[in-house]
């Protein structure tokens, strides 16, 4: 009967007695365009059926996903002009399907329509859906910053059928622990354009600061792209309580604790042309944050900005050049000085190696405390391992890091003119060089060991 069962867009017979396609006919002179009038014809249980002038689309393996929600993803099919298009279009379909997370199999088959109401040489169009469970659970560890913890996550994906999820998750880590409820949202047709409402509970320890934190409060976030760019605006207001790690924390940390509330508004934008976001090889990523504090409320009152900047560019043999930039500037608004919770901090593996985590600037007695600029830059090559072990499998996880990487954070007095700004983020530069081989575990992590000299020390640098 001439059935094209289609997991992904392989090269398919171009000709076929039973397609009714000939090579010839792929080609077709233009047409003006009519409009694509679609029409329900069929709305039973576990089945959904849509019809335009060419193409008729079932839906198979429904339970609790709403028809309207799956009208949205697969309206495109309608618009196809020949079966190659139908195909092209069919597969971007099943991408958008499986984008929603509702669904853990999508197969699509493609056949010339039959039956009583088959449509003069048109297209059925069958898209065979499992459906994921109501609910699932995970159990998982995670290794970052300096730290471990066990994940406990219970999630119903497709709450109320149009791609909505509910989780709820708790971790107990080495240093802190946190669990929270979230909500996430998105527009039919629009999976990118998404609502996300948090509400949490999160507790800290920062042992460089001899500082603990608990922060209790919610957040509204909204997610949606424009042109090239994704935006991101948030609300989040949260009560936090302060208090002191260790009995030897210093007076100005001791100072700080206590209780305060804060409610902010802030804005990401960001462009990411990346091939990956853990081991790039090729493109850029930009990203700009703005925080306003005070302005809905609360008694912490500022405006924060700090941004994001990494290029990289694949050399000769296999080689790659990654150039990265970071910066922000704190400024408190009214006469109350910035609080320890909301300045930038600088030192570690994850910005200029070599120094302790968050160990470099402003401190009182070994307590950092944190500044309210900073700049950091880093200039890495990636190169294959010495005579290729492993190539072409495992040996191409990993990779040879030379890095030098520079930066400094201090507090500004911003009754200075810029030029004063800047001269004092070039005084007392931190630096530092080094080696080492870096390995990429799948698309989530990476893991470094590297031998690092710093440099440019400052008295009180870790």
């Amino acid at each position: 009967m001439g059935t094209v069962h289609a997991k992904s867009l392989d090269p398919l017979p171009m000709h076929g007695r039973d397609l009714g396609v000939h090579p010839d006919d792929l080609v077709e002179p233009p047409e003006p365009e009519q409009e694509s009038k679609q029409e329900i014809l069929e709305n039973k249980d576990g089945h959904f059926c849509v019809c335009s002038r060419d193409v008729m689309s079932h839906v198979n393996g429904l339970g609790r996903t709403k028809e309207d929600l799956l009208g949205y993803e697969i309206s495109e099919v309608f618009h196809a002009k020949n079966l190659i298009d139908v195909m092209k279009k069919s597969h971007i379909a099943r991408q958008r399907l499986l984008r929603l997370g509702i669904f853990k199999e999508v197969e699509v088959l493609i056949d010339t329509s039959e039956g009583s109401d088959a449509l003069p040489n048109g297209l059925d169009v069958t898209f065979e859906v499992t459906e994921v469970k109501r609910l699932t659970g995970s159990y998982n560890t995670m290794v970052g910053n300096n730290e471990g913890s066990m994940v406990l996550g219970v999630k119903l994906p497709n709450t109320f059928g149009r791609a909505e999820k509910l989780t709820f998750q708790f971790s107990y880590g080495t240093k802190e622990t946190s669990y929270g409820l979230s909500f996430f949202k998105p527009q039919p047709g629009h999976f990118d354009r998404n609502l996300t409402l948090n509400m949490y509970k999160v507790t800290g320890q920062f042992p460089w600061s001899s500082l603990k934190e608990t922060d209790r409060g919610g957040s509204a976030e909204f997610n949606f792209p424009l042109g090239m760019t994704n935006h991101t605006l948030k609300w989040e207001g949260v009560w936090r309580e302060l208090g002191c790690l260790a009995r030897s924390a210093s007076f100005a940390v001791r100072e700080e604790s206590g209780h305060s509330l804060k409610s902010a508004l802030s804005h990401t934008v960001s462009i990411d042309s990346r091939n990956s976001a853990i081991f790039p090889s090729r493109g850029a990523l930009l990203r700009i944050n703005q925080e306003l504090a005070g302005y809905t409320g609360g008694d912490a009152s500022f405006l924060k900005e700090d941004f994001e900047l990494q290029l990289n560019r694949r050399l000769f043999w296999d080689s790659v050049l990654s150039a990265s930039l970071w910066g922000g500037m704190l400024c408190p608004i009214g006469r109350q000085p910035s609080c320890i919770a909301d300045r930038f901090y600088l030192g570690g593996p994850t910005s200029v190696r070599g120094f302790g985590m968050y160990s470099i600037g402003p401190q009182s007695e070994g307590d950092y405390l944190g500044g309210e600029a900073y700049w950091a830059g880093g200039l890495h090559l990636y190169t294959p391992l010495p005579f290729r072990p492993g190539k072409g499998g495992f040996g191409d996880l990993f990779r040879t890091h030379f890095f030098l990487n520079a930066g400094n954070l201090c507090n500004l007095n911003y009754g200075d003119g810029p030029r004063a700004h800047l001269q004092k983020l070039a005084e007392c530069l931190r630096w530092s060089y080094g080696a080492g081989i870096v390995l990429r575990l799948g698309n989530i992590a990476r893991l470094e060991l590297n031998y690092c000299v710093p440099m440019g020390v400052q008295s009180g640098d870790r």
